[in-house]
């Protein structure tokens, strides 16, 4: 029951994340990339500090003692995750949203082999087979044509999907050794400062304060990252990193019918194709696992 709550709140993220893609991509006509990611994930530290500061002066008993002694797990995926942001930003100005999509999406299938490589990891035949399935889906949905060469944008992307692959195996293997408060505000702390010191590095910060870059920042901030980060924490203690990556590969799903809903964006018949085999590769792993095996937390 406990995986299936994880599953259920992993899911959550995909319905935000897909949600605020349109934001997002409206938001950063009027905002440099790399000053947005900052403010976004400033404000996320802010409201995740204060949150868990109050909280704890709440509780009726402390904390586990140990379990929060170390910082540097959370810097450490938060550097993963920052990398996987600024990568796939930077990468997308030198190839096609289509590409940046699918690149992005390989996470997924890199999650199995790092999780394998570095902590022995030995994912299910479930997962494994649904991963697959679900990267067709996903290949359908986003490519409109032959990926072709591969550019400059293709490669900074395809990293920036190394750094999300990394990032998702190693908050899966901190996250049962700390407890998910304090790694998710280091996670998201360690990325704001990255993001404040690189921001004048990589880019000329630029802003035009519309409703919309006000809107984006905040919804950002509070529910995509603040909330987000801190469920997939929470999650990870209980499912598999590989069924965090599969999950997440609904995201393009739920960014279409947001702007179905929004905008009145069609979706074609092979990308329909894709999104079933996308829903399928979940299915495949949630209904009909092949050599079940728990989760060392269950």
């Amino acid at each position: 029951m406990k995986r299936r709550r994880a599953d259920l709140a992993l899911l959550g993220n995909t319905v935000i994340w897909g949600a605020t893609f349109t934001l997002v991509k409206v938001a950063i006509r009027n905002v440099s990339p790399m000053l947005f990611l900052a403010l976004r994930f400033s404000l996320a530290t802010a409201v995740l500090g204060a949150f868990f500061r109050f909280r704890s002066r709440k509780a009726a008993a402390p904390a586990p003692p140990g379990r929060d002694a170390r910082w540097w797990p959370g810097c450490l995926t938060g550097s993963f995750l920052f990398s996987g942001y600024v990568l796939q930003t930077q990468g997308l100005r030198f190839t096609t949203a289509p590409k940046s999509a699918f690149l992005t999406g390989l996470a997924s299938v890199m999650v199995p082999l790092l999780g394998a490589l570095v902590y022995r990891n030995r994912p299910q035949v479930s997962e494994v087979v649904g991963v697959l399935v679900a990267t067709a889906g996903l290949g359908l949905m986003t490519l409109e044509s032959s990926v072709g060469w591969m550019s400059r944008g293709d490669l900074l992307t395809l990293l920036g999907a190394f750094g999300f692959a990394a990032h998702i195996v190693a908050l899966g293997h901190f996250s049962e050794h700390m407890s998910f408060e304090s790694l998710s505000v280091l996670q998201v702390g360690s990325s704001a400062v990255l993001a404040l010191i690189f921001c004048g590095w990589v880019e000329r910060p630029h802003a035009e304060w519309r409703p919309v870059v006000v809107c984006a920042i905040l919804i950002t901030g509070f529910l995509a990252t603040a909330l987000a980060f801190t469920v997939q924490a929470w999650a990870q203690q209980f499912t598999t990193a590989t069924r965090t990556a599969l999950i997440y590969m609904l995201e393009p799903v739920f960014a279409w019918l947001t702007s179905y809903v929004l905008v009145g964006e069609n979706l074609s018949g092979r990308a329909a194709v894709g999104a079933v085999l996308i829903l399928g590769g979940v299915m495949l792993v949630e209904m009909k696992p092949l050599y079940p095996r728990l989760h060392p937390s269950e």
